[in-house]
């Protein structure tokens, strides 16, 4: 699931050259709906939420501008670090890679 939080680079902001699309920054949640639902066109099968206008998860979780977490019953078992710069594709998927190799080695209990 992606939470879609406040724009990183606003068309009336901070803005981005390369960016595909011009957003400016959401006034209110239904402009931030509206942004969230262009991502959800772009990563068809991906569960896509929009944050608060409040922030609430950007400043739960730390995202600015964009954080790997993986959460397991309700908590947190991985937290990247701050992305772009911090996050690391690698160390997540090694995360999964052991988190399948612990299934698999589980022994079933009946």
């Amino acid at each position: 699931m992606v939470i879609y939080i406040e724009e990183a680079h606003p068309s009336d902001g901070w803005i981005s050259s390369d960016a595909p699309y011009q957003i400016r920054q959401h006034r209110s949640l239904e402009e931030r709906l509206s942004a969230a639902r262009l991502m959800a066109r772009e990563a068809p099968g991906c569960a896509i939420v929009a944050d608060s206008m409040e922030n609430s998860s950007n400043s739960a979780y730390g995202a600015y501008f964009d954080r790997l977490y993986i959460v397991q019953d309700g908590k947190v078992v991985y937290q990247g670090g701050r992305g772009p710069e911090g996050y690391r594709i690698s160390e997540l998927r090694h995360w999964l890679d052991q988190y399948r190799k612990r299934l698999r080695d589980a022994v079933i209990r009946v």
